[in-house]
């Protein structure tokens, strides 16, 4: 049997980057990396994406600090001054919670990283067309890093990104994961909560909205759980 290629798989604990998971698994050596950059629910988050990583049996893992984006600020989800937005998920403007410029950040760990232990493919949970608008998460920023990692590595390096849920609505992510029965019960997607999750920021909202209108109810506990 032909050797599967590796990858790495930047897993944040919440719904997305379990389901990009899911879907690239079964084609590749997945190797974890998670990042922690100060957020305010990062701690929860680390839980879950060792629950994640436990789950799929991934031995090859990394967790990095990225204490510079909190020193820098300028994010509800680093600065306590900035509160978590409540506004509607739909909403057209970049939200508070976007953390400038973080998934370059990410991607050239992911990178560096992968040189390193010869993975060819970095496999993200970036959404584009039913996310919070966040500018890194279009693929035309993916695109572009691509070529970067292509003019900014090792001649014989060959590094490509896949975004396995870009173009879809968070609706038809959660029906993926239901189809690869992910478990949605590990996840953590909350900005504001560490216990249990406060159902009313932009992330918790978007997260039931989904899983409502696929027809299931969200496994963890909420504070407060709309309907929609």
């Amino acid at each position: 049997m032909e050797a599967k290629t590796k990858a790495i798989a930047l897993i944040s604990g919440g719904v997305d980057s379990l389901v990009s998971l899911a879907v690239a698994y079964s084609h590749y050596t997945v190797s974890a990396l998670h990042v922690r950059y100060g957020q305010r629910a990062q701690d929860r988050e680390q839980q879950s994406f060792t629950a994640i990583a436990d789950h799929y049996e991934i031995e090859n893992r990394l967790i990095c600090d990225l204490d510079a984006l909190r020193h820098i600020g300028g994010s509800s989800l680093t600065d306590t001054a900035i509160p978590v937005s409540e506004a509607q998920p739909a909403s057209s403007d970049i939200p508070t919670s976007y953390v400038p410029f973080r998934n370059t950040h990410f991607l050239s760990i992911a990178v560096s990283w992968a040189e390193v232990i010869g993975a060819s493919t970095i496999i993200i949970g970036a959404v584009a067309e039913d996310s919070s608008g966040y500018p890194d998460c279009r693929r035309e920023f993916y695109d572009a890093f691509d070529k970067l990692i292509e003019v900014g590595t090792k001649p014989e390096t060959k590094i490509r990104i896949i975004t396995p849920v870009i173009h879809l609505s968070k609706k038809d992510i959660i029906l993926e994961g239901i189809r690869l029965n992910v478990p949605f019960e590990l996840t953590w997607s909350c900005y504001r909560n560490t216990s249990k999750a406060c159902g009313t920021c932009d992330s918790c909202m978007l997260r039931l909205r989904a899983l409502q209108q696929a027809g299931i109810r969200d496994p963890i506990d909420y504070e407060k759980r709309p309907a929609y």
